[in-house]
């Protein structure tokens, strides 16, 4: 599924956050993968998420190569760990890149339909 027409590229650009959840095994999770990666299903559900959590771990890009990206620097990529039980990745935005931290609470915003995350 492409991002536009998947459950999670869709709820993106309606600013809603979701999880997916292995309909064969029950495993949930945030990324879009053809398969489950625990059982090896095919076939996922997606359900709302509230789209709070706090910084698990992330990194700041002060020189990037990636297309689109350049110019954009410094920028934090983070993984998030979900009031949920899951994980899932974006960028911190909303404040200065030395003020990120781990542990730190953060509520979802959307960027081009994309998660990023935004300290409470």
């Amino acid at each position: 599924m492409s991002g536009e027409t998947s459950p999670t590229g869709a709820a993106g650009a309606r600013g809603e956050l979701v999880i997916r959840r292995c309909l064969s095994c029950g495993r949930r999770g945030c990324l879009p993968e053809p398969s489950c990666p625990a059982c090896g299903g095919g076939e996922t559900a997606a359900e709302p998420a509230r789209g709070t959590g706090t910084v698990h771990t992330f990194t700041v890009v002060h020189r990037s190569f990636a297309p689109g990206y350049r110019g954009r620097e410094p920028y934090v990529p983070a993984w998030v760990d979900l009031d949920e039980g899951v994980r899932a990745f974006g960028h911190v935005v909303g404040c200065a890149p030395e003020e990120v931290r781990v542990g730190m609470p953060v509520r979802v915003t959307f960027v081009d339909d994309l998660p990023h995350w935004r300290p409470v």
